[in-house]
């Protein structure tokens, strides 16, 4: 079951970021060498009590005039609703309720979604009697919070989670697969879009950012079911000049969380940039199959035998971190090549639903240990003394040991390859997990 969206949603300077950051439990910015998406006060992964969900922060840009902050405010609570899962509103308590807020708080009462409202800055009980003023806006889940102490942020989080729905195995068994189509603006996804569903369901243009939303399309092919899930070009963060182009992105990674089979378009022609292998790497986090589309092949010129074959190279070196993905070579507005998207999303999806049983899963995981043995760290050796799968999509494994912070990266690397091979779980990514016995 795909983690709750949580969407933070509020004006300017009333502690969103700060209240995101005490939540989360960290400063949130990409500092390891795997790529992936700059998600600094964009998303972050959060556990409060066992249960996890994903926080939105919508904080955007800060706008220059009364004018666009307006619109920047009201945009904000808009993304938050077609975004979100649960709304948590963040007030001020030291300006009271301002006709902004009840401006958002119009919006939010139109739709179903549960909304929480934080009260920030109540920095002691001085402020407390402010607090209750913020009722007026119309939600009976309203909580003093301080962003900055945490005071009140675990009575929050204590009814926020709540109301998550109750979380189920899944099975893999879904009629449905949903397939996002994403990349830089300008590689060609509208046209691959049209292409797969047969008609003009996006806007086509030479222009990037013309699709601004993500746009769902259900289809039927060969007698299987899938939703087509067209995205607004991800652009890199200095190059977002504006915040429709900020939430266009939100709205793209948000895709990628609910996908089964993620399509990266890339433009063959200019080929592979930064932006790209940071789309890629954001995919690999969020652990979904991956197919990497290379787009307008026919314009690749003196095309020879061995054209392809140096394309792969340069494509896998690139992405050597994510190197379990599919990939087809394709024009999206000729159409050629592109109706092979379909049973390369049938494969991925199989294989990142894949079950394995656990005595085949022992010998494989002995077999690569008899081979190479974990290395020892001042003077202590990892054992691993049995192992099993503990869910899918991906396909994840749990490896019961004698110290979990034994397992090196490196040789984690290695058992991972070893699975992937036995198994053939080539398209998805693989997931292990060491816990110590005593755990």
């Amino acid at each position: 079951m795909a983690k709750p969206l949580v969407a933070i949603v509020g004006r300017p300077n009333v502690g969103k970021s700060t209240f995101f950051n005490k939540v989360i439990g960290k400063r949130i910015s990409i500092v390891e060498d795997t790529p992936g998406i700059t998600r600094d006060r964009i998303y972050a992964d959060a556990e409060w009590c066992g249960r996890h969900f994903t926080l939105i922060d919508t904080g955007g840009l800060d706008p220059d005039s009364d004018d666009i902050i307006k619109k920047h405010i009201m945009r904000q609570a808009e993304v938050a609703l077609e975004t979100g899962d649960f709304i948590i509103l963040v007030t001020d308590c030291r300006t009271g309720v301002t006709s902004d807020d009840d401006e958002v708080a119009a919006i939010l009462r139109k739709s179903d979604k549960k909304v929480f409202v934080a009260v920030n800055k109540v920095d002691n009980n001085d402020f407390l009697p402010s607090a209750y003023e913020f009722y007026s806006l119309g939600f009976d889940a309203v909580f003093p919070v301080s962003s900055i102490s945490g005071n009140g942020i675990a009575e929050l989080l204590d009814e926020l989670i709540k109301n998550f729905p109750e979380e189920v195995i899944d099975d893999g068994q879904s009629d449905i697969i949903n397939i996002a189509v994403v990349g830089r603006p300008n590689a060609g996804k509208s046209s691959l879009v049209n292409k797969l569903v047969g008609y003009e369901r996006t806007i086509v243009s030479d222009i990037p950012g013309t699709t601004r939303d993500a746009v769902d399309t259900l289809l039927e092919y060969e007698g299987k079911k899938y939703n087509i899930i067209d995205t607004a070009g991800i652009r890199r963060k200095r190059s977002i000049d504006d915040n429709v182009e900020a939430y266009s992105v939100m709205r793209a990674l948000a895709a990628i969380k609910r996908a089964d089979v993620c399509v990266v378009v890339i433009d063959a022609e200019a080929g592979v940039f930064e932006q790209d292998v940071r789309i890629c790497g954001y995919i690999h986090e969020e652990g979904k199959p991956a197919i990497v589309a290379m787009n307008k092949w026919d314009k690749i010129e003196g095309k020879d035998s061995h054209t392809v074959n140096k394309f792969e190279a340069d494509l896998r070196e690139k992405l050597k971190f994510m190197n379990y993905f599919k990939s087809v070579y394709i024009s999206a507005l000729k159409g050629k090549r592109a109706g092979r998207i379909f049973p390369l999303a049938d494969y991925v999806y199989e294989k990142s639903c894949f079950r394995v049983q656990t005595g085949i899963l022992n010998d494989i995981i002995a077999d690569a240990v008899s081979v190479s043995e974990p290395p020892s760290y001042k003077g202590r050796r990892l054992k691993i003394y049995y192992a099993t799968q503990a869910s899918i999509k991906p396909p994840t494994f749990v490896l019961f040991c004698n110290d979990a912070k034994l397992l090196h990266f490196s040789y984690e690397r290695y058992l991972e390859n070893r699975i992937r091979q036995a198994l053939g779980l080539d398209g998805t990514t693989i997931r292990i997990k060491a816990k110590s016995k005593s755990e």
